[in-house]
């Protein structure tokens, strides 16, 4: 057996099959079976090698983020502040845990695979029928499927009687796929090899017998599970950022941090005891250690935020992620569809109908083209009362669908058109029943009306009725209907009824050979979501791309891509299509084409990787097994919570609860207000911390006595990162968020505006902590004095510059803006009081060598602070003007 034959067993006719296994009907006999697995191997999947559990927790504090956080804790160890040392190794432990967690999970993807398959399954051995377990099977073995199976291996049918399998997890096709034993062409895609049933997928209806062609990781689901092993995770924007930004942050702060101690120690005189507690000072104050956990705490209430709208995220670092999207991959079906199939148009020889309403409630109208009533005509047409008894389909009381999607639509159709199909359908009794079956693809039912005439009712391809029809049938102008119909993207249905003699009693396939009267035909269609079509809209407005990948047919995706405005024109291009691109043309059609059709997993894979190498952040979604590798390489994977597979939701980083495209959309505002408050958390610590840094390096520079003690500036640290440090974080989204394009996937984590920010800010808190110290000093009072006056103007000066911080798109001198959020006028309250003891506790005082300030020394203070924020305010407003920052614009 050659690998070309391996792959192909949709193609060879079945005695080709079964010599090339050398088993036959009858199946293997137990040597024989026993022979072959120690040749192939069990038919499992292959498991990955667990990491022991202390190894992947300790692997948890190797990056630079850490490090530079154990080197803050240590430093504040140094300086005798135990409380910020002890709260800085919590948040490395807590970080370290929650990654403990998430990387147990998803290991969990692999295993989860394992679930798909069966644990027994039957057999033909020794001539006879028996079960066996699942790992035993093997090529050559014949295997009996009934409805409700799970299919156990790659099977190439021999035998089919009505049989549908349910191939959602592995194709993304949400009907049930007809089977039949005849060979299919050899290029056919995956969704189209009837003749095959995979490993994994679930009998829908029907019977068949087959032959077990593949076996563990050689079949389609391994080939997944071997996709799903290759794919390298990704590390996220945020992640590589903030680990860039520890490197750079600590080779600074300790770089100039020692050249400060020798310049203090061997230029100005200092004692090398004095100077070290000075340096450690300086670097404790200018490091932003509560940086990383505000920003934790950030991503979480992201986290929370996006639950309340049907976005769970199960990786924190998705959640800043989804802020930089700039591509979304989507699934049609239930995702941008209802999910749930629709009559459209009606076509009979007479008539054409449009048929309004959504869904399986019967809420709609027929309109009728040309003259008449068109319920009234309706509901005499002879297409509906087929169409109704035809079916073994029911609505329930809820208007969801008891069977057949398409046949639930015929049900539905009939109540709109007035019919009672309780009452049809009892006053028209059964009598007899072809059932549905790929191998002739029509069903046909027997039934005696009311005044005992006898009629079969037909429906199924339009090539199979059209066959049927009598001699006078216009066969092209059908097919032209037919062609207009597949061309909206629908799928077509045809019906047709025969009279019978009076008192026959049963139907066979010679009784409806000719002679069928074509009733005509119907187009059903899958709506698209309402919420969809906006979610669409707005991702337009926000610059972000929508790809379209779904294994559906071509005209029928790019016709749902035209009725929700995806693109200006899109294009569509097929897997086969894509296959035929080689690599240095795939990359302009990824970017050029918005749908793309009848696609396996490779396909999704091989996109969403030439998308990410065009610079792109992927958001991809899916449900089944086949997606599980595009989730896990996306840079957020999304799987569906209803529909979706264990496997693809171990795989995803967020799981859509209702499985809507809109929730999608949502949980990208909720990504990138998270952005922006991170950003805000940025602009706001990194500038203060600059502030009271340079002061004390200017006074050991120019040889004065410094503005603020070490424990001061502990102090300032320890009660604003505590507070206002942390209210950032709950900031709701700005105006306007959804109308910026996306921030590119290499923005540093420093933009040149937080650059210019730290800088200027940095130089103006300087200022205005040196002119308030040397005016308390030039006034006649002691250093202590003069050092609280410099204390209370910083913690002053950042309160005012956190409303500043608070908008950075808009001016911040609004009364919405005024008014502040509930936690930021807590936090304020809580730092008001701390200042008050710092300032006027005799204990206080003791401790942090501080004094009691008089009231013209507040008013003083607070006039520094708002000179500062109006000053900051027409910064802001001049920069946004001249155009120099394009993330300043709205």
């Amino acid at each position: 057996m050659d690998a070309a034959q391996a792959r192909d067993w949709h193609a060879h006719h079945p005695p080709e099959v079964l010599d090339i296994l050398e088993t036959s009907e009858h199946g293997l006999t137990s040597p024989e079976a026993g022979e072959r697995l120690s040749v192939h191997g069990p038919n499992t999947l292959p498991a990955t090698a667990a990491r022991h559990p202390l190894f992947r927790f300790l692997e948890q504090f190797n990056n630079a983020l850490i490090y530079f956080l154990l080197a803050a804790a240590t430093a504040a160890f140094v300086l005798g502040h135990a409380v910020d040392a002890v709260v800085i190794i919590v948040v490395v432990l807590v970080n370290a845990i929650v990654g403990f967690i998430q990387e147990g999970k998803a290991e969990q993807a692999l295993s989860a695979m394992q679930d798909m398959i069966a644990p027994h399954t039957r057999v033909l051995r020794d001539g006879r029928r028996q079960e066996v377990p699942v790992g035993e099977v093997v090529p050559g073995d014949i295997v009996h499927l009934e409805a409700g199976d799970r299919i156990p291996a790659d099977v190439r049918l021999l035998e089919t009687h009505g049989l549908l399998v349910d191939e959602a997890a592995l194709t993304g096709e949400s009907v049930a796929a007809e089977k039949h034993h005849a060979a299919v062409d050899m290029t056919a895609a995956l969704g189209d090899r009837r003749s095959m049933a995979f490993s994994g997928t679930l009998v829908a209806a029907g019977q068949g017998v087959g032959v077990v062609v593949e076996t563990g990781s050689r079949t389609q689901i391994g080939r997944i599970s071997r996709m799903l092993q290759s794919v390298e995770r990704l590390t996220t924007p945020l992640l590589r950022q903030i680990d860039g930004f520890a490197r750079r942050c600590t080779a600074v702060v300790f770089t100039g941090a020692v050249l400060l101690f020798l310049f203090a120690v061997f230029v100005r005189g200092f004692e090398w005891t004095d100077a070290l507690i000075a340096v450690v000072a300086v670097a404790v104050g200018v490091v932003p250690e509560g940086l990383p956990a505000v920003i934790t705490i950030t991503l979480a209430i992201g986290v929370r935020r996006m639950a309340a709208r049907n976005a769970v995220i199960r990786k924190l670092p998705a959640v800043e992620t989804l802020g930089a999207t700039s591509v979304i991959c989507t699934d049609k079906t239930g995702t941008l569809t209802r999910n749930e199939m629709t009559v459209r148009h009606v076509a009979t020889a007479d008539h054409v109908f449009t048929v309004s309403g959504t869904g399986y409630a019967p809420d709609g109208a027929f309109t009728l083209e040309g003259e008449g009533d068109a319920a009234e005509t309706a509901a005499r047409d002879p297409i509906v009362l087929c169409g109704l008894l035809c079916n073994d389909a029911n609505l329930r009381p809820d208007w969801s669908a008891d069977g057949d999607p398409m046949e639930a639509a015929l049900v539905s159709l009939a109540l709109k058109a007035g019919l009672d199909p309780a009452g049809v359908r009892g006053a028209w009794k059964p009598v007899a029943k072809i059932p549905f079956d790929a191998a002739y693809r029509f069903m046909a039912t027997l039934r005696e009306g009311p005044a005992g005439e006898i009629a079969a009712f037909v429906k199924g391809a339009p090539e199979a009725l059209f066959a049927m029809a009598g001699a006078d049938f216009d066969s092209a102008a059908w097919n032209a209907r037919v062609a207009e119909a597949g061309a909206r993207g629908e799928r077509v249905l045809a019906f047709g009824m025969k009279r019978m003699a009076p008192g026959c009693g049963r139907i066979g396939f010679e009784d409806l050979a000719d002679g069928v009267t074509l009733l005509g035909i119907m187009g059903f269609i899958d709506p698209p979501r309402p919420e969809a079509i906006s979610a669409i809209a707005e991702c337009r407005s926000a610059g972000i791309a929508v790809k379209m990948i779904t294994g559906d047919h071509a005209a029928t995706a790019l016709a749902i891509a035209r009725q929700i405005d995806l693109a200006d024109d899109p294009e569509v291009m097929t897997g086969a299509e894509l296959d035929a691109l080689p690599e240095d043309r795939l990359a302009e059609a990824v970017q050029r084409v918005s749908v793309f059709a009848r696609t396996n997993p490779e396909h999704k894979l091989r996109i969403v990787r030439a998308l990410q190498a065009g610079g792109a952040i992927v958001a991809m979604t899916g449900d089944g097994v086949n997606d599980a590798p595009s989730l896990k390489q996306a840079d957020v994977g999304t799987a569906m919570g209803r529909k979706g597979t264990d496997v693809a939701k171990e795989a995803a980083e967020m799981v859509l609860l209702d499985d809507n495209f809109a929730s999608i959309v949502n949980a990208v505002y909720e990504g990138r207000t998270v952005y922006d408050n991170i950003r805000k958390v940025i602009s706001w610590t990194i500038p203060t911390n600059g502030g009271e840094a340079v002061a004390v390096i200017i006074a050991i520079l120019a040889g004065f006595a410094m503005p603020m003690s070490a424990t001061q500036i502990l102090w300032i640290n320890l009660v604003l990162s505590a507070t206002l440090g942390l209210v950032l974080a709950f900031e709701p989204s700005e105006p306007g968020i959804m109308r910026r394009p996306p921030r590119p996937a290499n923005a540093p984590l420093l933009s040149p505006f937080l650059l210019w920010r730290v800088i200027v800010v940095s130089l103006l808190l300087t200022g205005a902590a040196l002119g308030i110290f040397f005016y308390g000093l030039a006034a006649g009072r002691d250093l202590e004095t003069a050092r609280t006056l410099v204390v209370n103007m910083l913690v002053v000066a950042e309160i005012f510059y956190l409303f500043n911080v608070r908008y950075l798109h808009m001016t911040s001198i609004t009364w919405r803006g005024a008014l502040g959020t509930p936690s930021v006028l807590a936090a304020i309250a809580v730092v008001v009081a701390a200042q008050l003891l710092f300032t006027y506790a005799p204990f206080m005082n003791a401790l942090f060598e501080s004094r009691p300030l008089g009231v013209i020394d507040g008013a003083l203070i607070i006039a520094v602070g708002v000179a500062l924020m109006l000053l900051l305010e027409a910064e802001k407003t001049v920069l946004r003007r001249l155009g120099w920052f394009e993330e300043l614009k709205a």
